[in-house]
């Protein structure tokens, strides 16, 4: 994630517990998602999305046997402006780090995982789209299917690199899905402009679950603020409460 502050605590996890919307859902199963033969692409915008959109759903796509590959856009420097302790250059190293160390906490293969990493500018992706579609494009093929952010998930580098994302799976013939990751700290158990009708759920079981919490603790630069620089921790515990459910949210 990037430094795009959260202007309060969101709503309580709690509310969603109790959502009627959330609890009438259907759930997907993995290998309904990605079919036998297809291949599983992952589009992060930075370094801990695709663990906080889809680690559940990396997991059992693997232990399913499908092949997997992520796409990681930036380096997710920017997290942390104006602060000396998580510089630039620092998270530019760490973040991927990171996020390496995450992948492995789920318990993929990493010599079976194909990884590209973009290194697009962070916070500014939006000013490269049309370069980062080309980019992505060379890495798909026809019958892929493609998670990444949702359009409208209130971060502006999630909602460039969903429209990135689609504009290349569109032109070699792939299929996306997308992940609410940032929407959850601004969205509502029955907010009616969300687009519950292309909403499914995937249902982790107690060792994917497990396995995430696990990962997302790898991601020591967004679970650190910085006090000297008046930073807030990026991953809260609120935050992180609403993101590690026992399902994760996919858009068709």
């Amino acid at each position: 994630m990037n430094a795009f502050p959260i202007e309060d605590l969101g709503t309580p996890l709690a509310a969603w517990k109790h959502s009627s919307r959330l609890a009438r859902l259907p759930v997907i199963t993995p290998q309904r998602l990605v079919p036998t033969y297809a291949r599983a692409v992952i589009v992060a915008p930075h370094p801990d999305d695709e663990v906080l959109g889809c680690g559940g759903l990396m997991q059992l796509l693997s232990q399913a046997g499908r092949p997997l590959q992520l796409i990681s856009v930036t380096d997710g420097s920017a997290s942390h402006p104006g602060s000396s302790r998580w510089s630039a250059a620092r998270l530019s190293v760490i973040r991927p780090q990171e996020s390496a160390a995450a992948l492995r906490r789920l318990g993929l293969c990493m010599t079976r995982l194909k990884w590209i990493r973009g290194g697009f500018p962070d916070s500014q992706v939006s000013r490269r789209e049309s370069s980062l579609a080309a980019f992505v494009q060379r890495y798909l093929r026809p019958g892929d299917v493609v998670f990444t952010t949702w359009r409208q998930d209130g971060h502006p580098d999630h909602e460039a690199v969903g429209r990135a994302v689609a504009t290349a799976a569109a032109r070699v013939g792939a299929v996306v899905h997308e992940l609410p990751i940032w929407a959850w700290n601004w969205l509502t158990p029955e907010d009616r402009e969300f687009p519950w009708n292309r909403a499914c759920k995937v249902q982790l079981d107690i060792w994917s679950q497990a396995r995430k919490r696990h990962a997302v603790q790898a991601f020591v630069s967004q679970l650190a603020g910085d006090r000297e620089a008046g930073l807030a921790p990026i991953l809260a515990p609120h935050v992180l409460e609403r993101l590690l459910q026992p399902f994760e949210l996919v858009l068709l």
